[in-house]
């Protein structure tokens, strides 16, 4: 990844925050000011945790771990796929489902049950279900 510069944050609006109201309070050190109900972030202190994030990715990958990217704003899901699959690694662009990674068994079980139904409604099995049941399954 190339160096990432102040001007370059500031110009893809990363000091953005959220609205005031919305606010974590362990996020207090990273703000910089308020403005019009927005909180704006500290470009250098944002440069610093993203040199560190980048050094700790840099380390899972030379380990040999795998990385999992997370997107799900619609902007950038297509450039996180292509990012994602050009170096092997997973990803979810779609909506994140709670437990996904701390409740993985339940997960697991829904994504048995969901391969079932598809599996079903192939092989014509549903006919004894009601026309609303086997519209909910389209």
């Amino acid at each position: 990844m190339p160096d990432v510069g102040l001007e370059q944050l500031l110009e893809a609006g990363v000091h953005f925050g959220h609205q005031t109201r919305r606010w974590n309070p362990k996020m207090k050190p990273f703000i910089f000011t308020e403005r019009n109900g927005i909180h704006i972030i500290d470009l250098r202190k944002t440069l610093d945790r993203l040199k560190l994030a980048q050094q700790a990715a840099r380390e899972v990958v030379l380990r040999g771990d795998k990385v999992l990217f997370v997107c799900t704003k619609k902007q950038l899901r297509s450039v996180i796929e292509v990012e994602a699959k050009k170096s092997g690694a997973f990803f979810v662009t779609e909506r994140w489902l709670g437990g996904m990674l701390t409740n993985f068994q339940t997960i697991r079980k829904q994504i048995r049950r969901l391969k079932e139904l598809e599996r079903g409604q192939q092989e014509k099995s549903f006919e004894f279900y009601t026309k609303k049941e086997r519209l909910m399954l389209d």
